[in-house]
């Protein structure tokens, strides 16, 4: 069964690609009003390709682009969601695309024939590798072992204003066993993973405010407080000698790595030298003790965004600046409080800043962290399923950034989302020329066959 609907996947790649080069061709830029009605007809063709192969699905209209909703297969075994979001980001700047982004072709490059359009990699492509492994599923079987819910959303991409407002609402439709994302990538562009850490965030921005007005240098320097020397004094003093960071409280809610995970990191072979050379760099700062992997994936951080103060622009300007102002962002793990974390740091910041200066804190986005638990069956099925499709064994990571709707799946529904990409490291996604590996589009639709046969095994979990 497993043999044949794989090789079937490979004689009808051609069906697949031109339903994929349809899908790139609407022009869904979520951000931009032009578009509302191309995002509208995005929507509409899920819809009816959905129900080409027997799925019950409809549009759902929100106070911006739709969402798309609907069910395929039966009640016994396990029930699955699978999320994707067919929304693509702007274009701009036009003149540095080689082709019309909106006019997909196949592109023959030295590693391999690529997809060129937008959205072919973020999510277009990703998400339609799913909808074909269903599809191929069921012209080879008859039907999918289990109930599969497409979750589709047009607004990832302008920050989904409307998505946890309708999963509150249509909860008892998006609850499942398991919720599967297709929006992540392979490691290092070759070894297959399931992304199972995410980190949160937190951005505080904190303005010093000194004297009434810019002071002459050479008439109050030395006898008056200068703000642009508090402020970096009070932002050198956020870590300590060992790259840690000494907001009181800060690591509460930070747990250790298991062994296990470690050990698959471990064997991952991460070359941190080559990774800091593509951008120019050569040593490797942090905290002492960890590894490379450990500080992108698994610990929290505290980095200065940008620092503002006195005279920046051309030539020299010899005067004490009357304020200055910094932006800084947290990335949190585990179980950290992003407002617990907010309030320690402006307690800190008070404490450092002189009698003779004030501060003033603007608060910016807060948001735990997500980490999922690999103990479950499924997480383990769907790794060997990957793992025997690409040839390598595939891992749990970890992911530096955040993905929002990883977290909404775990406080809405209470599952841990499983994220599978397909996606490459030089897929120029939001960037003019992206791509998607035609590999990665064909292993893509393989890899769901063989999870799919992978979780028929299971039993309601």
């Amino acid at each position: 069964m497993l043999d044949a609907t794989l090789s079937r996947i490979d004689s009808e790649m051609e069906q697949n690609i031109k339903r994929l080069f349809d899908f790139l061709k609407i022009k869904s830029i979520s951000t931009d009003p032009e578009f509302k009605k191309d995002c509208a007809e995005a929507a509409d063709w899920l819809v009816a390709d959905l129900k080409s192969f027997g799925a019950k699905v409809e549009k759902y209209e929100t106070g911006g682009h739709p969402i798309v909703l609907g069910d395929l297969g039966s009640d016994s075994g396990p029930h699955i969601l699978f999320y994707g979001h067919y929304d693509v980001q702007p274009v701009d700047p036009l003149e540095l695309w080689d082709n019309d982004p909106f006019e997909p072709i196949i592109e023959k490059l030295p590693s391999g024939s690529v997809i060129r359009a937008r959205g072919s990699s973020d999510d277009k492509g990703q998400l339609m590798t799913f909808v074909e492994a269903c599809r191929v599923w069921i012209a080879q079987n008859g039907s999918l072992p289990f109930k599969v819910t497409f979750f589709f959303e047009g607004e990832e991409e302008s920050g989904s204003p409307n998505l946890v407002p309708f999963m509150k609402k249509y909860k008892k439709e998006i609850s499942s066993d398991i919720v599967l994302i297709c929006d992540t990538w392979l490691f290092e562009s070759r070894v297959p993973s399931i992304v199972t850490m995410l980190r949160g965030i937190l951005k505080e921005e904190i303005i010093i405010i000194g004297p009434d007005k810019d002071l002459h240098s050479g008439m109050y320097g030395g006898i008056s407080t200068n703000p642009a020397r508090v402020l970096t004094n009070v932002l050198s003093a956020l870590h300590d000698k060992d790259g840690a960071v000494t907001i009181p409280g800060f690591y509460d809610g930070v747990s250790e790595l298991s062994q296990n995970i470690k050990d698959q990191w471990e064997s991952l072979n991460f070359k941190h030298d080559q990774f800091l050379s593509d951008v120019g760099l050569s040593i490797l700062a942090g905290e002492k003790g960890r590894s490379p992997l450990e500080m992108i994936w698994s610990r929290p951080t505290c980095e200065i965004n940008g620092i503002k103060s006195g005279y920046i622009n051309e030539g020299f300007k010899t005067v004490l600046p009357s304020q200055a102002s910094a932006k800084i962002s947290f990335r949190l793990v585990g179980n950290q409080d992003p407002l617990k974390i907010r309030k320690s740091f402006r307690k800190m910041i008070q404490n450092l800043v002189p009698i003779d200066c004030k501060v003033t804190f603007l608060e910016h986005e807060a948001s735990k962290a997500s980490q999922m638990d690999t103990s479950s069956p499924e997480f383990e099925k769907a790794r060997e399923a990957i793992s025997e499709e690409w040839g390598i064994e595939a891992a749990f990571v970890g992911c530096g950034g955040s993905i929002p709707i990883a977290g909404h799946f775990q406080q809405i529904t209470g599952v841990d989302p499983m994220l599978i990409g397909f996606a490459k490291d030089d897929d120029q996604i939001h960037s003019p020329n992206e791509k998607y590996d035609l590999e990665s589009f064909r292993k893509g639709i393989r890899s769901w066959v063989r999870v799919i046969n992978s979780f028929s095994e299971l039993q309601n979990v």
